[in-house]
């Protein structure tokens, strides 16, 4: 190949490369925020392994949770915002063990629920009449 022929070729290429990066730069910019989340979490519940965790604490929309995995203790917290349909009324109710998926690639990758999935074990409530019932048949 002569001289010519080589810078035309690597030209080209650098030319295909900042198309490429171009159109990569232009798809990412439309993906928003709530869109790479929920993808995260689709990913997370198709691939992620299966573990237990605590729920330690509830915000408004943020549920805090730390689980233990070979002998390293992670903290984490999910923001519900989008899930919240899914949840009770009284967030205060999902405090205590839940299940939970991670990326055994990065442990400290987790979710508590997503669209199809949920590990969080919500205890019923027992209503009043319900308490009374049991109690007079017992007796």
């Amino acid at each position: 190949m002569s001289q010519p022929q080589i810078e035309i070729t690597l030209l080209s290429v650098l030319a295909a490369a900042l198309v490429a990066l171009a159109v990569w730069i232009a798809v990412k910019r439309h993906t928003t925020p709530e869109k790479r989340e929920k993808r995260r979490r689709m990913r997370l519940h198709k691939t992620g392994r299966l573990g237990d965790a605590l729920v330690d604490e509830v915000g408004d929309n943020l549920l805090y949770y730390s689980y233990s995995l070979r002998g390293v203790q992670y903290t984490a917290s999910q923001d519900v915002t989008a899930l919240r349909e899914r949840l009770p009324e009284d967030l205060s109710r999902l405090i205590g063990t839940s299940g939970m998926k991670y990326d055994s690639n990065n442990p400290g990758n987790s979710i508590l629920l997503c669209e199809e999935w949920s590990g969080l074990r919500i205890p019923s409530q027992a209503s009043p009449s319900s308490a009374v019932t049991a109690r007079d048949s017992a007796a």
